[in-house]
């Protein structure tokens, strides 16, 4: 990402966690950004990775249709009289190989009603998934491989 897009994050965030909108607090939020980056540009290595705007929007749309689908299942889960569940870990092996999208992936499972993230296998090649109803982990494996991990391979590669 650019210096001046950084900067430009940077600021909008400060904005956001402070909560004055005034052009002295802007200009704080531009400094303050760009203070950070100076001082940590000897530990930031360029990547090769593009964003694509389109791409990262339907990534969010997918996280919010699936935020939406698992609160319903976890809903109908615990309101049933007789829980029949079956919780378990499954180990799901990523297609993903860069921190940024392990990380992203895990958080998407993570915020997902039902689902945790537990571990990441130290080659960084399986993520152990905890589910609520583990009753059919080829699926869920199946599930997250088509959804979020191609979403975020189309969006950041």
């Amino acid at each position: 990402m650019r210096p001046t897009v950084t900067i430009a994050l940077f600021a909008l965030v400060w904005l956001a966690v402070s909560g004055s909108f005034t052009v002295p607090n802007l200009l704080l939020g531009i400094a303050a950004g760009a203070l950070s980056l100076l001082l940590i540009r000897g530990h930031i290595q360029p990547d090769d990775r593009r964003l694509r705007p389109l791409k990262i929007l339907s990534l969010l749309a997918l996280f919010i249709k699936e935020l939406a689908l698992s609160a319903f299942k976890v809903a109908v889960l615990v309101a049933r009289p007789k829980m029949a569940l079956k919780p378990g870990i499954f180990a799901f092996p990523l297609t993903v190989d860069r921190d940024f999208e392990i990380t992203l992936l895990a958080n998407l499972i993570t915020l997902t009603p039902g689902t945790l993230s537990v571990d990441v296998s130290a080659d960084r090649t399986v993520l152990y998934v905890h589910a609520i109803d583990c009753s059919d982990p080829a699926g869920a494996r199946r599930d997250i491989a088509n959804g979020f991990e191609r979403k975020i391979l189309e969006a950041f590669r």
